[in-house]
């Protein structure tokens, strides 16, 4: 019902969204002309004329940025559900919504500069193009949201509703209705199976009748949609009605408390011809998670190189100062139990794991993880790029392969698994990572509860701009190696 309607109007937001894209690059080219003509900056490369001819011939040297600012831009906003239940939030937050995209897009397109190598490319356009878009963006949602208003106000689109049950979620359903208005959802009359509830009124609406009733006031009044809000006990008394609704050519929709979840949100959908009820206690579409995917790899590759001279003087500096291997390797749990290999530079001495039972008296941590400041085991330069979390780089690597991600959980070992309570298990729901929110609020020094506790708060909030926020905080905590050891 609403999200269908949501969908169109999302396609078509979508679709105009795109077009004043692309205005504002056509925009951005005469805007940085004269800006540059007025602060007498020297002309960007590509630049022959403040013409449509001038800007083609850009465009077209600047084929890649061409092509990558429609889908760019409209991925973005995805990303930030800048096109789902737009119809409830309220303006400010479309312009967060706008504001946050507009961030992320300088990374992006930073990124797909260093990685194509557009060195002609004008910064300064960018900038330009980056602002222009986001005014715009905002203008032109501020336009459509005024206008949908203004059709529902005058009775455009108007949808008849016949609510089936009075109960407490009844009544909140029928208060969201009324709270949201500008939906276009009329309610024209409440329906309860018991019979001296005939004539009341609940929340401002006239009890009609009993569901025996609903074919007869479906001849007497305009009705668009049957909604059942009604205790799941109320199955069996629905099969007629539905039935005579479907008759008649009236849509129908059910809203049933089946279970009493939490955290799981439902979602319906098909295998097959099998209609199925999925309970998801993590939140993404397709979209945000192959972004995280890709940013994960573009990212990790980008820190590989600029990091390469720190990874070649570690490697140098653990081999002369102890004998054996340069990288320690160790088996990890990774999403929902799964095990891989996880990488790290050697800042222990050999045979450090057999040392381990010794030493265990002296665990300073709660719970089941194992962390010593002052672990005898480790060697000077150990000491330094732990400080520094220098000793997580190759991990890296772990991150290319898919195995984890760059923000995310960390991975625990299977035996502090084994340990967990089973509300501390539901952290393994996620691709483990190299930082969260535990490594940016003190590391050692937040008790375990706590920890597992945040990695949780990070997985049911989790967003791209959560994610951002972490690698922001991460650059600091490495930096000035707070709470490391």
């Amino acid at each position: 019902m609403v999200k269908e309607k949501e969908a169109l109007i999302a396609n078509i937001m979508k679709t105009i969204d795109a077009v004043v894209i692309i205005l504002s690059f056509i925009a951005s080219y005469f805007i940085d002309y004269f800006v540059r003509e007025i602060v007498d900056f020297q002309y960007m490369a590509y630049a022959i004329a403040p013409t449509l001819e001038g800007f083609l011939f850009f465009a077209r040297k600047n084929f890649t940025l061409t092509m990558a600012i429609i889908p760019t831009w409209l991925i973005l906003l995805n990303l930030f559900k800048a096109y789902k239940d737009f119809r409830m939030r309220p303006f400010v937050m479309e312009l967060k919504i706008v504001i946050k995209a507009s961030l992320l897009s300088v990374l992006v397109f930073g990124s797909i500069f260093f990685i194509m190598q557009m060195k002609l490319t004008s910064r300064l356009y960018m900038i330009v193009f980056i602002i222009t878009s986001a005014l715009l963006l905002i203008i032109e949602k501020r336009i459509i949201t005024v206008l949908l208003n203004k059709m529902h106000e005058h009775g455009f689109n108007q949808i008849n509703l016949l609510v089936v049950g009075t109960g407490r979620r009844a009544q909140k359903f029928i208060r969201v209705l009324k709270e949201h208005s500008n939906w276009g959802l009329q309610i024209v009359g409440l329906i309860d199976d018991e019979h001296d509830m005939f004539g009341k009124e609940i929340e401002g609406y006239r009890v009609l009748g009993r569901i025996q009733d609903i074919p007869f006031i479906m001849h007497r009044k305009v009705i668009d949609r049957v909604i059942f809000v009604v205790p799941r006990l109320w199955l069996h008394r629905l099969d007629d009605v539905i039935l005579a609704c479907e008759r008649e050519g009236i849509a129908t929709s059910i809203s049933m408390d089946l279970y009493d979840l939490r955290i799981a949100q439902i979602r319906q959908t098909l295998f097959d011809e099998f209609p199925l009820l999925e309970f998801e206690t993590f939140h993404a579409n397709e979209w945000q998670l192959f972004f995280k995917r890709t940013f994960d790899i573009l990212l990790s590759l980008m820190f590989l190189v600029l990091l390469s001279p720190v990874l070649i003087f570690t490697m140098i500096a653990i081999k002369l100062e102890s004998k054996g291997p340069i990288f320690f390797s160790q088996i990890r749990s990774g999403v929902n139990g799964r095990k891989f290999k996880l990488y790290k530079f050697r800042s222990m001495i050999v045979g450090a794991e057999m040392k381990k039972k010794h030493l265990e008296k002296m665990n300073e941590m709660d719970g089941p993880v194992f962390k010593i400041k002052y672990d005898p085991r480790i060697t000077r330069v150990g000491r330094l790029i732990r400080k520094f979390s220098i000793d997580e780089l190759p991990q890296l690597f772990n991150v290319l392969k898919g195995d984890m991600s760059i923000v995310g959980p960390r991975p625990p070992l299977p035996v502090e698994v084994d340990m967990y309570e089973l509300w501390q298990r539901r952290r393994l729901s996620l691709k483990p990572g190299l930082t969260c929110i535990w490594q940016v609020s003190g590391r050692n020094n937040v008790n375990f509860e706590r920890w597992m506790e945040m990695d949780l708060e990070y997985i049911d909030n989790w967003s791209t701009w959560l994610d951002l926020k972490i690698l922001f905080k991460t650059f600091f905590v490495v930096l000035f190696g707070y709470g490391a050891s």
